[in-house]
């Protein structure tokens, strides 16, 4: 209830010397705190004359604060909402991404395994001759096989005292019968080729064989024959390949004047 008009008609008494409590203390007595309480609320009022505004301005900046919390408050509810939104879209789109990648990766697969494809079937397509030729090979062998077993067991049995020349003279006469008799068997056989494997030919040479047709020949009429060969070696040169190839086999080398051979003689 203090007013302006108030404290104006007070400042009087205010400004005066002996207006404080030690005088009033003299003069009052116990009342003198009335002193004390006008000038507190005369300092009162002029401090509240400028607090008013900034409490008035404090209550509407509160208001305003408040109201902006709220729209912050909305604000932050629509940016959840829609963040939520986004995780789920980017899920999605990570999902889809995933997928493309898959497919692409499928994609490239096929692609790989189509050019794997493709070139094999050129490949094979180059290889049908040759298996259509192979194949009639095969036919031709089935067709021949007697014969050139014959030949192949005739070589092995009766061609082994003579040489070559008669070895070969002795093959036209058994091909001339199996023409007159209408046995079938392969007009360029090569009995060499039929008997033996070039890897075993290879090591052979490697245990001292010599490596012409007549030695190798030799080599199969001794490595084939059912019965034990008499070997007619003048230069040891079978010697030597027999010793090489039969070292691993525990080969044991004895001669007709041998004390074992005497003792029987």
């Amino acid at each position: 209830s203090i007013t302006e008009e108030t404290v104006e008609l007070l400042e009087p008494y205010l400004d005066m010397e002996d207006y404080n409590l030690e005088t009033a203390k003299k003069v009052c007595g116990n009342v003198a705190g009335l002193c004390s309480w006008t000038q507190a609320m005369a300092y009162f009022y002029g401090i509240n004359k400028e607090v008013l505004p900034l409490k008035a301005n404090l209550a509407l900046q509160e208001g305003r604060l408040a109201a902006a919390q709220t729209e912050l408050n909305s604000a932050q509810n629509q940016l959840d909402e829609k963040q939520m939104e986004l995780d789920e879209v980017q899920a999605m789109y990570d999902a889809a991404m995933k997928e493309k990648q898959a497919l692409l990766d499928d994609a490239e697969a096929c692609r790989r395994k189509m050019n794997n494809a493709t070139a094999l079937t050129e490949g094979l397509g180059g290889e049908k001759l040759r298996w259509t030729a192979s194949s009639k090979n095969f036919q031709n062998q089935i067709v021949n096989l007697v014969g050139n077993v014959l030949l192949a067991t005739g070589f092995l049995s009766y061609s082994g005292p003579f040489n070559q020349e008669y070895r070969n003279l002795l093959l036209q006469l058994w091909k001339k019968e199996m023409d007159n008799s209408k046995i079938p068997y392969s007009k360029n056989l090569n009995l060499t080729g039929m008997l033996v494997d070039n890897a075993t030919v290879g090591e052979w040479t490697l245990q001292g064989l010599p490596n012409d047709d007549l030695s190798i020949q030799n080599g199969i009429i001794v490595t084939k024959a059912s019965r034990y060969p008499l070997l007619i070696d003048p230069q040891g040169q079978g010697k030597l390949w027999i010793k090489n190839k039969e070292k691993n086999n525990g080969i044991q080398v004895t001669a007709m004047n041998h004390k074992f051979f005497r003792s029987h003689i």
